[in-house]
């Protein structure tokens, strides 16, 4: 099969990319702009594969998306571009409006158009695969509730709520024009390639650099932690094996508080990087509380049942199997971090 995928140069979609070319015998078009959080690099094992394209396109680009869709042909559109980061939509929501609301409307337009002119075989085995967050339920207030498939939409932050958006957007194209879409919405994921500025990498490279941790709140906010190569599996199990028009919840069955994951990284990185920066004589002396963000959602959890019990899906790193090997990638990768840090992988996308 042929797979656009949107975002492909981002944390999730870059798995994605890798688990498809290294697991299956299927064609992928990278199409992704290259935002800050794109990053070419984390594709180095893959990109010299004859099965794999990339185009540098926005999703908001309605004429460059209708030629790329020409002259690729694809069978399957898995769509992951977004803007992500709660803290940035706090202080920019415009650009997450502009890229997860008009970017996937112009998807669904361009896809529709598409969809529509195939032939009836094609027709029937084209999917487009919207992957979305756990974030668009909001928070949790009980310690034994989950977010089920039905559970009711209630975003906190304009990125959850420009995400929501275009999960509704993607729903409507199905019910009113008949565009074969499936959904997906996942837990919080981690693992390499991960970049600097979410919680599990911010603090493996602040606990090298002997730079404060920093914890909001109090750090009791639980979420639920996903591989992410685990959750790479799962999408692609969905778009290939889910039922046209269904929703399936993503989770990796791993609720931790923020503190405490905070803690396991510092427990590991003592027995993995002993050798600490000048002046530190443990790591957890780094962790700093502070104010917290606006709006802070206090629970996530995925109720997973779903996928697993039609689909057969489970994921199969824990926590503590995924955030070992999340270190030792760190520990391994420093040139792949150092580039981030400095500003040097975007010089692709400068130039």
């Amino acid at each position: 099969m042929k797979i656009l995928i949107t975002g492909g140069a981002g944390f999730i979609g870059s798995a994605v990319v890798r688990y498809i070319l290294n697991h299956t015998d299927d064609e992928v078009l990278n199409v992704d702009c290259l935002t800050y959080a794109g990053n070419l690099e984390s594709l180095a094992d893959v990109e010299a594969s004859e099965r794999y394209s990339f185009a540098r396109v926005n999703i908001c680009d309605h004429e460059a998306l209708k030629a790329l869709f020409q002259e690729y042909q694809p069978d399957l559109i898995m769509h992951l571009a977004a803007e992500s980061h709660v803290d940035r939509s706090i202080e920019g929501p415009g650009e997450f409006i502009q890229t997860n609301l008009v970017g996937t409307y112009t998807l669904l337009d361009v896809s529709l158009k598409y969809w529509a002119a195939l032939s009836e075989e094609k027709k029937a085995g084209f999917r487009f695969h919207h992957i979305s967050t756990d974030e668009v339920y909001g928070d949790l207030e009980g310690t034994d509730d989950l977010f089920t498939e039905s559970t009711p939409y209630a975003p906190s932050s304009p990125y959850s709520a420009s995400k929501a958006g275009s999960d509704h957007l993607v729903r409507a194209w199905n019910r009113t024009f008949g565009l074969p879409v499936l959904i997906t919405n996942c837990s919080n994921n981690y693992g390499p390639y991960h970049f600097p500025e979410k919680l599990i990498p911010h603090i493996i490279l602040n606990a090298l650099q002997g730079k404060s941790l920093p914890v909001y709140g109090d750090g009791l906010q639980v979420r639920d932690w996903l591989y992410v190569e685990d959750h790479a599996k799962a999408l692609y199990k969905v778009v290939t094996e889910g039922v046209v028009g269904e929703t399936y919840n993503i989770g990796g069955h791993n609720e931790k508080t923020n503190i405490d994951v905070v803690k396991a990284i510092c427990a590991l990185l003592e027995e993995l990087a002993p050798d600490k920066p000048e002046g530190v004589s443990e790591y957890q002396e780094l962790i700093q509380f502070v104010k917290d963000r606006p709006g802070h959602d206090l629970r996530y959890a995925i109720d997973a049942t779903k996928i697993s019990d039609e689909l057969g899906w489970k994921p199969e790193e824990t926590f503590e199997s995924g955030i070992r090997k999340t270190v030792i990638w760190y520990l391994d990768n420093q040139h792949w971090w150092e580039r981030v840090i400095n500003g040097a992988y975007q010089l692709e996308r400068i130039g």
